[in-house]
């Protein structure tokens, strides 16, 4: 009892540490020049992708979950990718003009970012988080899942050394040690932490969002994936399972279910069974339903991210070397059905509709069980159909022809590359975007007279002006280099 005391309030010692220190670095870099900025950033850019393969491995060891190979093509992605995306982006200064309506706007960043992070991609979350609050020139402080301290501070650590080396001043880039909740709610809470982006289960983005604070979170992905008649049955099945096999399917935008169009049932479900699938039987389905999932519906978090034999043997029965996944038919939504809900691991559920509006109601029950706001994975070639999947689905990512996993987080798709996705008023989130560069730093205006006010706020015994003109241009080159100078003064007087 009295080491976890201890433990409680080192942690919280700790949060207050980090946050006042990472505060005064920000107080550093804030004025910091466009050109280190990503001088900086493009060199915690370069040590996260080198030591890729080295940190997934270190994620799959002090986790158990996913498949290390897989984890080093999402830290790949979430440097070199992602970093690619905000590059050339302007966060410094003036970032946008317009001459027409008198308006230039100013990026202003928001200060210490509080990121919390999980235990299902803990390194490549604190990659992709890094970098978007660096490139907005925020300092951050990572608050990771006690089950993957090691993975995310190592992560951090070469980072921020990375940073430093570059001209960022010490303390920019950090992360926690000694992890808690009491700690972690702390550095939530605290004075100098200005926005929140919360990564993980939904306790987790509860808490961040009831801080009262700027809060980035996400919900539940309980996607499904519809396969329409008219799609390509080899491509959809080649991508699905593949897509649920990726790292034992612990990134939230996995496909959780198939609904498959009933004439092209049977083909789907033998094209899925070449590829890896293998399909339950109703006693081994129930073994799984058991093994997955507590009797209050919590997933059991023995079963994350795991291999298909090893769930198998977990649930007592076996299936061959050659199964990527597990496939279990229902035909049932709701908590009368566990397996309808969201599996963070390689087991997808099956469902069998008549036509596309059938497999347009199934969907939706599944999003409003578990996954409001979210993503859904459509594989048809009737445009009709796709249309139809995207006006009517309250998720933020209707994903056409390609993996879920893949496509929503930016690697087979063009939305934004990003590991924090957002669910949306629908998903009681903040936002329904990829979460990137944009959402880390303010926006001030200035903005121009274009239009002349009305005569009548000047009061009756005011003289009208005969033949007032408001000027249809200003000077906004000029105002510019003003502010450009100003930011030079002030900047030279700190570093002074």
């Amino acid at each position: 009892m009295a080491q976890t005391f201890d433990k409680d309030l080192r942690s919280i010692q700790e949060a207050r540490r980090a946050a006042e220190t990472a505060y005064q670095a920000f107080l550093q870099f804030a004025d910091a020049p466009q050109d280190l900025v990503d001088r900086i950033c493009q060199a915690m850019a370069d040590a996260a992708y080198q030591a890729a393969e080295r940190l997934g491995q270190m994620a799959h060891d002090e986790t158990g979950y996913g498949v290390p190979a897989h984890k080093t093509i999402k830290n790949q992605f979430s440097s070199r990718r992602v970093w690619e995306s905000i590059r050339d982006i302007p966060t410094v200064g003036v970032i946008r003009r317009d001459d027409a309506k008198g308006i230039i706007e100013i990026a202003w960043p928001v200060g210490v970012v509080a990121a919390l992070s999980p235990s299902t991609n803990p390194t490549s979350t604190v990659i992709f988080k890094t970098l978007i609050a660096v490139k907005a020139r925020n300092a951050i402080v990572h608050a990771p899942h006690p089950t993957a301290v090691g993975a995310c501070r190592e992560t951090s650590r070469i980072m921020a050394e990375a940073a430093v080396a570059a001209g960022a001043p010490a303390n920019l880039v950090q992360c926690l040690e000694t992890i808690s909740l009491e700690g972690t709610q702390e550095l939530m809470r605290h004075k100098r932490t200005s926005l929140i982006l919360a990564t993980g289960g939904t306790p987790m983005v509860r808490a961040a969002h009831s801080v009262g604070k700027p809060a980035y979170g996400v919900g539940p992905g309980n996607v499904p994936c519809y396969v329409d008649r008219s799609a390509d049955i080899d491509r959809a099945a080649r991508y699905i399972v593949a897509s649920k096999a990726f790292d034992h399917s612990v990134i939230c935008s996995t496909e959780q279910d198939v609904i498959a169009d009933r004439p092209i049932a049977d083909a789907l479900r033998s094209r899925m069974q070449a590829e890896g699938a293998y399909f339950t039987s109703p006693d081994e389905s129930e073994a799984l339903r058991r093994t997955l999932f507590q009797a209050d519906g919590g997933i059991n978090v023995k079963t994350v991210g795991q291999s298909p034999q090893t769930l198998a043997a977990m649930a007592g029965f076996e299936v061959p070397a050659s199964a990527r996944i597990l496939v279990t038919p229902v035909d049932k939504v709701g908590p009368e059905e566990p397996l309808s809900r969201e599996k963070l691991t390689t087991v997808l559920g099956w469902y069998e509709t008549d036509g596309w509006r059938a497999g347009c109601d199934r969907c939706i029950e599944l999003i409003h069980f578990g996954g409001r706001g979210h993503s859904l994975v459509i594989h048809a070639e009737d445009d009709d159909v796709i249309m139809a999947f995207g006006l009517e689905k309250p998720v933020f990512r209707i994903l056409v022809n390609t993996p879920g996993t893949l496509g929503a987080i930016g690697y087979t798709t063009n939305v934004m590359p990003s590991m924090t996705l957002g669910s949306g008023g629908e998903g009681r989130s903040i936002t329904g975007d990829n979460i990137t560069v944009h959402h880390l730093y303010d926006t001030k205006r200035l903005a121009f007279e274009r239009n002349p006010p009305p005569d009548s706020i000047f009061g009756a015994a005011a003289p009208a002006v005969a033949g007032a003109q408001v000027p249809n241009e200003v000077d906004i080159q000029r105002i510019e280099s003003m502010v450009v100078r100003i930011l030079d003064e002030i900047r030279a007087e700190r570093e002074s």
